[in-house]
């Protein structure tokens, strides 16, 4: 009888070990092109005169990270991650209004595998990596600032990010968090189809090193699974269009349900009505059933002007200084 269960266990493992490469090697699919939409990455295209000089930190692994610094007079530090495919450098016209008007200190981190001059472009080390680099860097900034108030934010697939780093053993670390259009999941209800054509992922890939995973085996983790449509004149050979399955996996929560359910801290939630990867108007019944939110939608605005737009200024203003009378 234990010699037949030991035979089923190894046939159910086998079967299922060679569904998984079948969907490893054939689940690519077809590739974007630049007619299938896009985000508007020409509202990137301002005046960087004034963008901060990259400053490095070390990780737990000793490697070098980089990011850019905000300086202010203030007691509050806020922590923006920026989105899949390009660095921080796009925060500059946010970061300097923070900052200039005194509500916060801001960091703007490159992530691993992002930036000018990363170690392995569009790849990290294994899938929690991206959260132990976070906390490593609020680690260095808390002995600089030991008691001003922390907020961590994120864009896009960066809010998806810290989504998932406020579900992990770091979430209490922040004092607060904000979420500029934040990806939540593949298919939440809050998803235009392929993040309105910035996204391709390879599903049947991403399907098979999932079940992979869940059997305990990373061996394919570096493998590509997921590619961005940026239209070429927004490229300058700092952008990052291809993630491994590890990369693309730690850039997302691991469950946005139970990640935003274990959020106790103030939450603050800015989106466009005109975003063109996610449904804005969702994003409010979609979070509020796991946390208390405050959602703010801004008429006209898309997915990168959520970030850049002179429009958001008010917004942050507002509730930065409704936490400091808090």
């Amino acid at each position: 009888m234990f010699l037949k269960i030991l035979y089923f266990i190894f046939i159910s493992v086998l079967i299922q070990f060679s569904i998984a490469t079948v969907l490893i090697l054939f689940g690519k699919g077809k590739k974007p092109t630049p007619d299938e939409g896009g985000l508007a990455f020409n509202e990137l295209f301002f005046d960087y005169t004034n963008l901060p000089q990259l400053h490095t930190f070390e990780t737990r692994d000793g490697k070098k990270m980089t990011y850019r610094r905000y300086s202010a007079q203030a007691d509050t530090v806020i922590i923006l991650v920026h989105g899949s495919g390009w660095h921080s450098q796009y925060f500059l016209p946010l970061a300097e209004f923070i900052s200039s008007e005194g509500l916060a200190q801001v960091y703007t981190p490159d992530l691993r595998g992002h930036g000018p001059t990363p170690e392995r472009r569009g790849d990290v080390n294994y899938i929690d990596q991206l959260e132990d680099d976070l906390a490593d860097l609020i680690a260095i900034i808390r002995k600089d600032h030991p008691s001003a108030m922390l907020i961590v934010g994120g864009h896009s697939s960066g809010g998806g990010l810290v989504i998932r780093f406020a579900g992990s053993r770091y979430g209490k670390q922040a004092d607060a968090y904000v979420l500029l259009s934040p990806f939540l999941k593949y298919n939440a209800p809050t998803m235009r189809p392929n993040s309105g054509g910035w996204a391709h992922a390879y599903t049947g890939r991403i399907a098979g090193l999932t079940i992979l995973n869940m059997m305990g085996i990373h061996w394919f983790d570096y493998l590509p699974a997921i590619e961005f449509n940026m239209p070429e004149e927004a490229r300058d050979g700092t952008e990052t269009l291809l993630y491994s399955h590890r990369l693309n996996t730690a850039y997302a929560p691991r469950n946005y349900k139970k990640d935003l359910s274990a959020i106790t801290q103030p939450v603050l939630v800015v989106a466009g009505m005109a975003d063109d990867a996610f449904i804005a108007e969702q994003f409010e019944p979609v979070i509020s059933q796991y946390t208390t939110v405050q959602v703010k939608l801004l008429p006209d605005l898309t997915h990168m002007g959520v970030v850049v737009s002179p429009e958001v200024h008010p917004v942050f203003k507002d509730w930065l200084e409704g936490l400091g009378k808090r």
